[in-house]
C-alpha cells in the first residue's frame, strides 16, 4: 500500500469529521459499507451537532433498512428526534437522510439550467432523454456527484456523509464528472449533431450516415440529434459545474473513508482503493474494519481464564449439576475454541497494523449477534468506530 507522511493526521474518526464537510465512504460489496456510513452519520449528529446528512448513492435500498424506516426519497428526509430518545440518545445536532432517485435529480438539473421553458420542455420529451435519465449508468454516476454539489453548496448541512455504491462504482462517480465534460467538447458529439444543425453533409461524413440510417432508423438519429443540439444550450453550465464537482471532491474539506472486512479478497479490493486515492491526491482519511473479532480474544488475562478451564475441566465438571462425562469435554472444547479464535484475532491486528501507515485513522467495528436495523443498533456501531 502507498504510504504517506505522518503529520497532520487525526488520530480517532470523531476528531476526523469534525474537521470536515464531506466523508464520502467506499468499499467492496457485501462489507457493511451503507451501516458504517449511517453510523458515524449518527454519532456526527449526537456529538458534534449541527446538521448531518446521510447521502446513499447506491442504486440498493439499504439506507432506510438501517435507519428501520420505511423508504427515504431524493428530498433529504430528518430523522425524527423520538428515535434518538428510544436509542436513550440526546443528539446535539440533527440527523438527516437522503437516497439518490437519478431520473428526479436529471428532471430538476434541467430545470436549473435550461437556458429557457422551451428548451426545457423539449429536452424532458426527448425519448432519448427520457431513457438516458433513468437507466444509463453514466448518468447515475454524474448525477450523484452533482447532487452532492448541489447539497453541499446550499450550507443547509455541517457534514454530509456520502454512503457510494462498490469500489468499481465509486471510481466511476469520481470520474464521471470529468467524463461528461470530455463529452461535451468530443468529436463524437460533433459529428452525430453537426448534419442535423444543417442540411449540407459533407462527402466524408454521408457514407457514415447512410449506414447508420439504414441499421438505427432515421427517427432514432433525429432523436440523438436533438437531445445533444438542445444540450450544447447548456454546455458551458455543464462544464463549468463538472470542473466544480472535480475541485470539490480533491478539496481539503472533503475527506474518504474506506471500508473493508478483513477476509482476504475484500480487503485487497479495499487496499487497491486506497492506493488509488492516495495516487489521486485525494484525502484518504479512514479505513474502518467491519466485522473483526473482539478484542478480549487477544486480552491475556483471558488466555490464562481459557487455559485454566481446559486443563482443569474435570474438576470444574465434578462440580457442576450436570453429567461430568458431557460436561467436561464441552469446557475442554470452549477453551479449544477460545484459543482458536485468539489466533485469527492476533492476525487481524496484525493486518490491521500494516495498514496503520497510510490512512488518518484506522478504527474498526466487531461483529455483532443480530442485523442492524435501527437507530439504536447504529450508535452501538459508531461508539466502537469513533475513537
Amino acid at each position: 500500500m502507498i504510504t504517506r507522511p505522518p503529520e497532520a493526521r487525526s488520530p480517532s474518526l470523531d476528531q476526523l469529521l469534525a474537521s470536515k464537510e464531506i466523508a464520502i465512504t467506499c468499499g467492496p460489496g457485501g462489507v457493511g459499507k451503507t451501516t458504517i456510513a449511517a453510523a458515524a452519520a449518527a454519532m456526527a449528529a449526537c456529538h458534534h451537532g449541527g446538521r448531518v446528512l446521510v447521502l446513499t448513492i447506491d442504486p440498493a435500498r439499504r439506507l432506510a433498512d438501517a435507519l428501520g424506516l420505511k423508504g427515504i426519497g431524493n428530498t433529504e428526509h430528518r430523522i425524527p428526534a423520538e428515535m434518538f430518545t428510544d436509542a436513550g440518545v440526546t443528539p446535539r445536532g440533527e440527523l438527516w437522510a437522503a437516497m439518490l432517485d437519478t431520473r428526479a435529480s436529471w428532471d430538476a438539473l434541467i430545470e436549473r439550467h435550461a437556458p429557457d421553458r422551451r428548451t426545457k420542455e423539449q429536452i424532458l420529451a426527448n425519448p432519448l432523454y427520457q431513457n438516458l435519465a433513468g437507466r444509463f449508468v453514466q448518468s447515475h454516476d454524474y448525477i450523484a456527484a452533482e447532487r452532492l454539489f448541489e447539497i453541499h453548496a446550499t450550507g443547509n448541512y455541517d457534514l454530509i456523509v456520502v454512503d457510494t455504491p462498490p469500489n468499481r462504482h465509486a471510481l466511476d462517480f469520481l470520474d464521471a464528472p470529468k467524463r461528461m465534460a470530455e463529452f461535451f467538447s468530443s468529436r463524437l458529439l460533433r459529428w452525430l449533431i453537426v448534419p442535423y444543425r444543417s442540411r449540407l453533409v459533407n462527402l466524408a461524413s454521408r457514407p457514415f450516415y447512410q449506414v447508420a440510417d439504414r441499421v438505427l432508423g432515421t427517427q432514432f438519429l433525429a432523436d440523438i440529434a436533438e437531445f445533444f443540439i438542445l444540450f450544447q444550450s447548456m454546455h458551458e453550465g455543464f462544464v463549468e459545474r463538472a470542473d466544480s464537482v472535480v475541485r470539490l471532491l480533491a478539496d481539503r474539506r472533503t475527506t474518504f473513508i474506506v471500508v473493508s472486512t478483513l477476509e482476504s479478497s475484500p480487503l485487497e479490493e479495499a487496499e487497491l482503493f486506497a492506493d488509488e486515492l492516495v495516487r489521486r491526491r485525494l484525502n484518504l482519511g479512514a479505513i474502518v474494519l467491519n466485522r473483526t473479532l473482539p478484542e478480549y480474544l487477544r486480552d491475556n488475562r483471558a488466555r490464562v481464564v481459557a487455559q485454566a478451564l481446559g486443563e482443569r475441566a474435570d474438576q470444574i465438571a465434578e462440580g457442576l449439576p450436570t453429567d461430568p462425562a458431557i460436561t467436561a469435554p464441552l469446557l475442554r472444547e470452549v477453551a479449544e475454541s477460545f484459543f482458536n479464535f485468539s489466533l485469527v484475532a492476533r492476525r487481524e491486528a496484525e493486518q490491521r497494523d500494516e495498514l496503520a501507515s497510510s490512512p488518518d485513522v484506522v478504527t474498526s467495528a466487531p461483529v455483532f449477534a443480530d442485523d442492524i436495523s435501527n437507530l439504536a443498533g447504529l450508535l452501538t456501531i459508531g461508539e466502537t468506530i469513533w475513537g
